[in-house]
């Protein structure tokens, strides 16, 4: 993604406080794993993509609850495969909601 230009930081349990530059606010896009999904306050995420959707319905709310928050516009990109489905329509059942396919104009989003 920071080949294309966007302004994008990582997160994983793995990295070191000083490696998370994330909450300087440079970035507006995340990417993450679980460590994000809960007890993590960032405020300027406009962007989140999950690579993988998380089996527990809640932790799934918690993640793309980052996106948006304070007021703030905020997207949640999920890439769902095959075996996927089952666990997105669980998540729309839970939730009583529709997670719509991404529109081909992306920008209009963000």
């Amino acid at each position: 993604m920071h080949l294309r230009d966007f302004t994008v930081s990582a997160l994983h349990g793995d990295m070191d406080q000083k490696e998370r530059e994330f909450r300087s606010g440079s970035s507006r896009g995340l990417i993450t794993t679980d460590l994000l999904a809960r007890g993590i306050d960032v405020q300027q995420v406009s962007l989140v993509i999950n690579y993988d959707l998380p089996t527990n319905r809640e932790n799934y709310i918690h993640r793309i609850g980052r996106g948006g928050r304070f007021g703030r516009k905020g997207v949640a990109i999920n890439f769902v495969t095959e075996e996927d489905k089952r666990i997105l329509r669980d998540i729309e059942t839970f939730y009583n909601t529709t997670v719509d396919e991404m529109p081909l104009n992306v920008a209009d989003l963000i």
